[in-house]
């Protein structure tokens, strides 16, 4: 009997136990699920500006005459946002290189630099509107860009509201940790944020003076 039940403990599964105290609770890069998601967002909005882009088109093929009723938009407050929101290409990948060496002053300065770039972009943008030539009501060219400026005035407006509160926290006893791999994911989305204006730039701006 006694020699059955020693059998029948040495026939027990071992136990392994691990010690994930000192594993590291977040990643950078394609190592965070975040990232995984934010490429995954990029990806359904960027789908959008697509099918604005080829609504666009298809009212150019079945009007023929274009723009409608109105002269090309100014090119000056458009080129100006577009010099300047290449300019922050680079800022904004100090912001990301610093945020992965977990630097929290160089960090912090960034940030700063790259929501004052955020607020003047917007400012820009507000210019912008003005010089369009057309009202969003005014027929099928004007609703399409309005539609196509107002999307990516959306999305900056949200990385900017981001990169804000991000700012904030890095500021705050927050500033560390995750925290660090929140800033990188907010400067990938930036770079969509800059790659999906070149397009709608040329779309909205040139192609009316090539047509």
């Amino acid at each position: 009997m006694t020699l059955g039940s020693h059998s029948s403990s040495n026939m027990l599964p071992h136990r392994v136990v691990l010690n994930a105290r000192h594993m590291p609770g977040y990643a950078f890069g394609s190592r965070s699920p975040i990232w995984w998601g934010t490429v995954g967002f990029a990806a359904a909005e960027g789908m959008g500006f697509a099918l604005a882009v080829g609504m666009y088109f298809y009212l150019v093929f079945i009007n023929g005459n274009w723009p409608l009723s109105a002269p090309p938009p100014d090119l000056l407050w458009s080129s100006i946002f577009t010099v300047l929101l290449l300019g922050s290409i680079w800022p904004n990948q100090r912001t990301k290189r610093d945020g992965e060496r977990e630097d929290l002053a160089r960090t912090r300065r960034n940030l700063v630099l790259m929501s004052l770039i955020g607020v003047a972009l917007l400012g820009i943008r507000v210019f912008e509107f003005g010089t369009l030539h057309v009202r969003w009501d005014q027929n099928a060219y004007g609703s399409v860009v309005w539609l196509l400026l107002g999307l990516h005035t959306l999305h900056l407006l949200t990385d900017l509201g981001d990169t804000i509160v991000l700012t904030v926290l890095m500021f705050t006893r927050h500033g560390h940790g995750k925290r660090f791999s929140d800033v990188g994911d907010n400067a990938f989305y930036w770079y969509f944020v800059v790659a999906s204006w070149l397009p709608i730039y040329v779309v909205i701006y040139w192609f009316p003076r090539w047509w």
